[in-house]
């Protein structure tokens, strides 16, 4: 018999993601232009960020053992709740004065409340779906909460212009608070873990059975995860450091169009989501480093742009479509190799090692946040040096990928 794709609990995770994630987005997003217009600095505004990612990091693995040991919807009903709450705080709180201060304080509160709550929603989608539907279910979660992505970033940085932060982060809290009545509804079979022992021996042996498993008993798993963290490492900082970088500071453009960018980037992901679905059954993981190729390509074109002497608009024109390739190649790659490590691991651990598939790749990502965010303020003038090296690089280790991905089934 042919499992349903589209279950009543597949549509209220969708649903409530794709609200939680319009609230995250629009919220970030005006969060990241204030910082960038009160310091104007790459290397400031990677800092942050950087800061920001190191509680995921840290807390991941506690989120996964959570997620696999308690209710995951009570988890992510008390989540979305809890970060309504403290973005409610934060927006009180907040003045000229300690507005830096405050929005750090915001965004490491937020990472430690990420770090809960995607394990959590990862090992959902495995138990509700089985085999190619659990591809076509991530696709389609990507595809959701892109259409959140398309609309935020334009609707934010509108609100962002004309209200200013704090009426952005109130309505912000509002979309939390929907996802989590949405959540409530959701009904997941659930098996208490019961243990005598305390929770250090609860965590020290989650963690080494984990660790067991990724490095011993499924290692293709550990070297996706190396290559996922490498590529990671130059991704993250040309484009969560380098767009906004580019858009309001080198080619000097305001909010409205890093909104735009923003919003071109959310179709990409659309559209590579779309061919994941498109292509479940025949783009197979051993043929995933061509499109870590095409990821170096689009990285070099938007580089070139900055050689030419050319309008600002004209070289905006030819980043966004650069970024717009790089973002459907990263959707693509990612929804795959997620879909991958979901196949290959027993659902009663599938929340500790998607959080430690989480941390092991996001480890490397506040390192190149402050790396990037060095060499754009240190090359504004001759940005194009940072973007065609790191799209030489990056062609060069998908290429020379090839043969570890070949050998995955």
């Amino acid at each position: 018999m042919t499992q349903k794709l589209f279950s009543k609990n597949f549509i209220l995770l969708i649903l409530g993601q794709s609200a939680s994630l319009f609230g995250n987005f629009i919220v970030k997003l005006s969060l990241s232009m204030h910082i960038l217009e009160k310091t104007k600095s790459a290397a400031i505004f990677a800092g942050i960020l950087s800061i920001a990612t190191i509680p995921t990091i840290l807390f991941s693995p506690l989120g996964g053992i959570i997620a696999d040991r308690t209710n995951k919807k009570n988890i992510m009903v008390l989540l979305d709740v809890l970060t309504g709450i403290f973005i409610l705080f934060a927006t009180i709180l907040l003045s000229e004065n300690n507005d830096i201060i405050i929005i750090t304080m915001l965004l490491l509160i937020l990472s430690i409340l990420t770090a809960f709550e995607t394990p959590t929603v990862q090992s959902c989608i495995p138990s509700m779906l089985t085999g190619d539907n659990i591809t076509k279910a991530n696709a389609i979660v990507n595809q959701i909460a892109s259409l959140s992505y398309f609309i935020a970033p334009m609707l934010g940085s509108i609100l962002y212009t004309m209200f200013g932060l704090k009426n952005v982060m109130y309505i912000s809290i509002l979309f939390f608070f929907i996802t989590a009545l949405l959540e409530c509804f959701i009904q997941l079979n659930h098996c208490t873990s019961y243990s005598n022992n305390n929770l250090f021996s609860i965590i020290k042996h989650d963690f080494l059975y984990s660790m067991q498993y990724i490095f011993k008993k499924q290692t293709s798993i550990f070297k996706i995860l190396v290559f996922t963290a490498i590529f990671r490492f130059f991704v993250t900082g040309i484009t969560i450091v380098g767009l906004p970088y580019i858009v309001r500071t080198i080619l000097s453009l305001n909010a409205k169009y890093y909104g735009a960018a923003e919003s071109a980037l959310a179709i990409a992901t659309i559209l590579g989501s779309i061919a994941s679905v498109v292509f479940a059954e025949k783009l197979k993981i051993h043929k995933l480093y061509h499109i870590l190729c095409f990821i170096g390509l689009f990285i070099i074109i938007a580089g070139i742009a900055f050689i030419f002497p050319i309008n600002a608009i004209t070289k905006y024109g030819i980043n966004i479509i650069s970024y717009c390739g790089i973002q459907i190649s990263v959707t693509i790659f990612s929804i795959f190799a997620v879909s991958y490590i979901q196949q290959k691991t027993p659902n009663h651990i599938i929340g500790k090692i998607m959080s430690y598939t989480s941390a092991i790749t996001l480890c490397v990502q506040p390192i190149g946040q402050m790396v990037y965010g060095l060499f754009f303020d240190y090359f504004h003038n001759k940005i194009y040096i940072v973007m065609i090296i790191t799209g030489i690089i990056v062609s060069t280790i998908a290429i020379s990928s090839s043969s570890f991905f070949k050998t995955l089934k």
